[in-house]
């Protein structure tokens, strides 16, 4: 088939990687504008979807808008069978979804719809979701609401939200190469009006730890965010990566012991990968032998 593929970030990297190796021919790749980024925050960096498609010879096109009639007009000249879209970032008009043959397929990392939205994948873990999954849905206008063709299912479990990414990926891939093979095998489903919820944008506040949540709350946010959720002691950020629940109590956001156990509103988490601005990842033992953090102290 002749596809135009649309994504972005490294979650959408699988899915065209996989289209190519079925044999499709994909005639563009569409990606958000390369961002500022590096070390001084002023390089644009290409995203993880325009730098595997250059790789691989793909005409890479990143238009601000698809909502100017010459970006819509350029789309449809492409004169697709289908196009396949995960985490792409921009609205596609009505204009747009309807250009290819066989409309426009995407990859969404929930069971819908649960979980319709810009952070499906980190709103489970933060919900504490046993299940979650991934889709292929027939795009209309409305913020994924379109009939799903084919759905897998997977276990949370204790799986950070860039475990649970890389697992949805691949299977959004075999799912979405599947589905292609064979059309009128998958005939699309109305999703259901109940258990509608949305997985708004992450705002970058949410990555501070809130100690006055419950420990399992406190924990579910470290491995949604991973590997950026941290805390702050005497004005300098500390990431965590991975914790326990420990069954201890004490005031909100108070280390307990010599081990950096940290009070949570019920329970309490014990760190065990930390990371300090520009150093490497390490235990928490390895932490407190260069920088000792006393009982009793206060974080946040």
């Amino acid at each position: 088939m002749r596809i135009i593929f649309m994504g972005t970030p490294q979650f959408a990297v699988p899915v065209l990687r996989a289209l190519i190796e079925a044999g499709h021919i994909v005639v563009a790749a569409y990606s958000q504008p390369p961002r500022a980024g590096g070390r001084r925050g002023k390089e644009l960096t290409p995203s993880p979807v325009q730098l595997f498609a250059e790789a691989q010879g793909i005409p890479v096109r990143c238009p601000r808008t698809l909502r100017d009639l010459e970006a819509q007009a350029d789309f449809a000249a492409l004169e697709a069978d289908v196009a396949v879209v995960a985490a792409y970032g921009l609205i596609l008009p009505q204009i747009v979804l309807d250009a290819p043959k066989h409309s426009c397929l995407n990859v969404h990392g929930s069971i819908l719809p649960r979980w319709r939205g810009a952070a499906p994948i980190q709103r489970a873990i933060l919900a504490g979701d046993a299940l979650t999954g991934v889709g292929i849905m027939q795009m209309e206008a409305g913020l994924d609401t379109g009939p799903v063709l084919a759905e897998a299912k997977v276990p949370v479990e204790r799986k950070t939200g860039r475990e649970l990414a890389e697992e949805l990926a691949e299977l959004g891939a075999s799912l979405m190469v599947e589905v292609l093979a064979d059309l009128p095998g998958h005939p699309p489903r109305a999703q259901s009006d109940q258990g509608v919820t949305y997985a708004k944008k992450i705002d970058k506040a949410e990555t501070r730890l809130d100690f006055s949540h419950d420990a399992e709350t406190v924990e579910r946010q470290i491995r949604a965010f991973h590997p950026v959720a941290w805390f702050a002691l005497e004005g300098e950020r500390y990431r965590v990566l991975a914790a326990d629940v420990i069954a201890r109590s004490g005031a909100a956001g108070t280390v307990l012991d010599e081990e950096l156990t940290i009070a949570c509103g019920f329970g309490a988490i014990r760190p065990k990968l930390v990371q300090r601005a520009g150093r490497p990842v390490m235990t928490a033992a390895e932490l407190l032998r260069g920088r000792a953090i006393a009982a009793g102290t206060r974080l946040n």
